[in-house]
């Protein structure tokens, strides 16, 4: 068995950043391995390799960090932002050890975000293949029509390319908004958000309230918890790292 690996996979799964990340951290000549400049591509072997970052050896952590963060309206995705807005890395300072969101929530959404510093895991969870549910709750205004379900449900064309069927259920509906439950099985950029845009409906809330078997709950927005083992192994299960039984 060949014990090598891509570098960026393993500084990814060092928790140093996101394997996209590390991509530009090696492009940039900030990585060396055994005293040379890396580059894009390169394996390495994680026991006899030193790998450094800006100078600083980088381990192989043995536990990972698996994290439910509640992301309130307001903050972006990333851990910084070169336009100074806020970010969920603010969020988590306190956890003790630097983790990363896997996939996002716009800045005008709010919801379920899991943080984690298990590059493996995260890299799966975010891949097309993956599929892996996100549940939303989608307050939209004023109203929709059986055909705009319908269509929502089947499938809308974006940038050229279909959505995934997804479902959709009505909550309830008042006089000037109607609150839906919607299940996405991808993850593109503001999905839901472009979707109905294209019906002319819009969205004027939008909160994701599970992925997978994980569950937003009564956790406050701003406040993060532990997953359990069980969530940790349903994701990876759900991301295709662990066989299901």
């Amino acid at each position: 068995m060949n014990p090598k690996i891509r570098l960026q996979k393993y500084l990814a799964d060092c928790g140093v950043c996101s394997r996209r990340k590390a991509e530009e951290y090696i492009a940039g000549g900030l990585v060396r391995v055994n005293g040379k400049t890396a580059v894009i591509g390169e394996q390495i072997d994680p026991k006899h390799d030193i790998v450094t970052l800006r100078g600083k050896k980088i381990h192989l952590k043995k536990e990972h960090t698996y994290l439910a963060l509640h992301k309130p309206r307001g903050f972006v995705s990333t851990m910084n932002d070169e336009n100074g807005r806020k970010c969920v890395a603010q969020l988590v300072a306190d956890v003790g050890t630097r983790v990363y969101p896997v996939g996002r929530l716009d800045r005008d959404s709010e919801g379920l975000l899991l943080m984690t510093d298990d590059g493996e895991l995260a890299n799966a969870l975010a891949h097309p293949s993956g599929h892996v549910e996100k549940v939303y709750r989608v307050t939209i205004r004023p109203g929709i029509t059986e055909e705009q379900i319908r269509l929502l449900a089947e499938g809308i064309l974006l940038d050229g390319k279909m959505t995934l069927p997804a479902t959709v259920q009505v909550l309830t509906r008042e006089e000037d908004r109607t609150v839906l439950k919607i299940i996405l099985r991808e993850g593109r950029n503001r999905q839901i958000r472009r979707m109905l845009e294209s019906l002319q409906i819009e969205t004027i809330r939008l909160k994701r309230i599970a992925i997978g078997q994980v569950r937003l709950g009564t956790l406050k927005a701003g406040q993060w918890r532990h997953l359990t083992e069980n969530e940790v192994l349903s994701l990876k299960k759900s991301a295709g790292l662990v066989c299901k039984g």
